[in-house]
């Protein structure tokens, strides 16, 4: 039976899920195909809201998707590693002059979003009685004229709220890219692939670290990255008191701590980036 995986057809989500499909050892082209097959699995473009019907339909394996589109799907609890990029915040927003403080002054309203399944148990949970519109276009405009009184949109950066003159109500959800499995698919192949796009997410946070320190001094390293494990440690040509020590560390401990290495003593660094990281 064939494994299917949907992609994104478009897009900065699409981009940088081929990025990290590459990364991780699959050779997806970046050039624009409906299906494409790579050890095994077949990769479906489509976009992500199609993605996430289709996964929960039963008729794909996996998809890398978002978080809103998982919430509208009710696909939220399956099986999820976030992605750390396209990320986002699901908010309820009106304008600026309105009296309201947060969602449940909506009773009554008209509400315009690109998520209505989502937004209509959301507003039910809260007891609030609201009218759910459907839109697949831009909901900043439609609330600035007064055709809906709020939004449930994401939100980036904010500009696109603060130029139509609307202001966050209640900020709702922290989104962000993600690959969802569907709860039943045990193929080998969906499990060695949530374990390679794990091991490059975790490489992408750390670089491998060469230096020459004194031997005396070694143990002094776990003082400046704390929980590093045992580095290795590797005899110089010619030298009893000086070695070079091997260590994976988090980038960003390394250029806060890089006058630290200094005053130990420690030169010849030379930092990598990493590829995978289990």
């Amino acid at each position: 039976m064939t494994v299917r995986v949907a992609v994104p057809s478009k897009g900065r989500l699409r981009e940088q899920t081929i990025e990290l499909l590459r990364q991780a050892g699959y050779r997806v082209s970046k050039g624009a195909n409906a299906s494409k097959q790579a050890e095994g699995i077949e990769f479906i473009e489509m976009r992500p809201r199609d993605a996430a019907a289709w996964l929960r339909a039963g008729r794909l394996d996996a998809a890398f998707i978002s978080t809103d589109t998982a919430l509208e799907n009710e696909i939220e609890d399956w099986p999820t590693i976030g992605l750390g990029f396209a990320r986002s915040d699901l908010v309820v927003a009106c304008r600026e002059d309105e009296p309201w403080t947060d969602a449940s002054d909506l009773a009554g309203k008209t509400v315009a979003t690109h998520l209505p399944a989502w937004t209509t148990r959301f507003f039910e949970s809260r007891n609030v009685d609201a009218t759910v519109v459907s839109m697949g276009g831009a909901l900043e405009g439609v609330c600035a004229v007064g055709m809906a009184d709020a939004i449930v949109d994401l939100r980036e950066t904010g500009g696109s709220l603060s130029r139509n003159r609307l202001r966050v109500l209640e900020e709702v959800q922290g989104c962000e890219a993600s690959f969802v499995t569907a709860p039943t698919a045990n193929d080998a192949a969906i499990e060695l692939m949530c374990l390679r796009v794990t091991a490059a997410l975790n490489a992408r946070k750390t670089q491998y670290l060469m230096l020459h320190i004194d031997a005396d001094k070694v143990n002094q390293l776990s003082q400046v990255f704390t929980g590093l494990e045992t580095p290795t440690v590797l005899p110089l040509a010619g030298r009893t008191d000086r070695v070079a020590a091997h260590m994976v560390v988090e980038k960003n401990d390394l250029w806060r701590r890089l006058q630290e290495l200094r005053d130990l003593g420690a030169d010849a660094i030379v930092a990598l980036p990493t590829d995978a990281i289990l």
